[in-house]
């Protein structure tokens, strides 16, 4: 089975998540030869794959199977992958079957390989990612098998294969802001207390601001409002408090407790409450790691492309890597139809990313 027709048959499952639909013990028979270990929590699978080829660094490769509703628009059958002009569409082409299908036929010929390569595939990343990857990661913690090295196959490129790797994640940091105010009657607004009124004259240094100036990897952290409301949706009543939700994608250079004294300093004169959680935490990988090293040199010679090393977008399951002290990057086919109808990605682009991968396990021991 090459590449393309291992992905088609990937497509087929209906892997809405957290089910895998079978893809996993697909998988797993398709991979003879690598010890299979079976972490399941709360109904998601997750599966780890696993073979020592001599003493030396372990490398693995990570992503997920499932994939999110196909919803409205679809043109064929979101789970009969169609081939037209080139490209192949079907639910998961783009997010993130292409990448596992790439990394799986790399590993499944490899027949050497000095240290050990793995494989972690979690049905729990496109839903709440709190019983698949991060549960996987502990259970190797304790017997003493985590990995040096993780390549997650993500759609990290943008305008053109190669062009992007994602040595990175911004953390993301949510707010939930209650102004107190007290309520009355619009016709006597000097008898009340009105919270709209009194953000109004603040809102500019909430809003859009840059909470630190960024660096080399990170661009700066922002507060981005996504929610106000306040009153009851009538036109003689003042409201008695008004709510604010925001988010921070956030870089290692702010934290919970810089959003909450930024926020403070800038209502101190306003009673309020702030609730801050942290969704995901950032993290970076070092440029000079043997892993984004090797990884440029692969994609620059099947592709001829010079890769920038991004930390742009949302969070994904690298963010558990770094967390764990692995060395990860995130590296696949082009990012422009994930989650919409019609998503489709091309043979081209595949074919390029089975043999970048190729390109880095044979030589990824090798001196730059």
């Amino acid at each position: 089975m090459n590449v393309v027709d291992l992905l088609m048959k990937l497509l087929s499952f209906e892997s809405i998540t957290p089910d895998d639909a079978g893809s996993l013990a697909f998988i797993e028979n398709y991979m003879e030869g690598f010890e299979a270990i079976y972490v399941n929590d709360e109904g998601v699978k997750n599966l780890f794959l696993t073979k020592e080829f001599s003493e030396g660094p372990h490398l693995c490769f990570a992503g997920h199977v499932d994939v999110v509703p196909a919803g409205k628009g679809w043109h064929t059958n979101p789970f009969v992958p169609v081939i037209k002009e080139g490209n192949i569409y079907a639910r998961g082409a783009q997010d993130m079957k292409s990448g596992v299908a790439a990394f799986l036929e790399t590993v499944r010929e490899c027949d050497g390989f000095k240290g050990r390569l793995s494989i972690l595939l979690t049905s729990d990343e496109e839903g709440e990612a709190t019983h698949g990857t991060v549960i996987m990661l502990e259970h190797l913690k304790t017997i003493g098998m985590l990995p040096d090295y993780c390549i997650v196959a993500e759609p990290t490129c943008e305008m053109t294969f190669g062009d992007a790797i994602k040595i990175g994640r911004r953390g993301s940091i949510n707010g939930y802001l209650t102004i107190k105010g007290k309520q009355g009657h619009a016709a006597y607004p000097e008898k009340a207390v009105n919270p709209v009124h009194q953000i109004s004259t603040v809102l500019h240094r909430l809003a859009g601001i840059h909470l630190d100036d960024g660096d080399e990897d990170f661009a700066p952290s922002q507060m981005v409002i996504t929610d106000i409301r306040g009153g009851m949706e009538v036109t003689n009543v003042t409201p008695g408090e008004l709510k604010i939700m925001f988010n921070v994608r956030n870089s290692t250079k702010t934290t919970q407790e810089s959003v909450k004294l930024h926020i403070d300093e800038v209502l101190e004169d306003m009673e309020h409450i702030l609730v801050l959680t942290q969704g995901s935490y950032p993290f970076v990988t070092r440029h000079d790691s043997k892993v984004v090293g090797h990884l440029q040199q692969s994609i620059r010679k099947v592709t001829g492309v010079e890769t920038k090393l991004s930390t742009a977008g949302g969070t994904s399951d690298a963010r558990f890597m770094g967390a764990f002290g692995i060395d990860v990057v995130e590296f696949g086919v082009i990012n422009d139809t994930i989650h919409a109808p019609n998503e489709r990605t091309s043979i081209a682009e595949v074919e390029a990313l089975y043999h970048v991968f190729k390109d880095l396990v044979a030589h990824f021991n090798d001196e730059e």
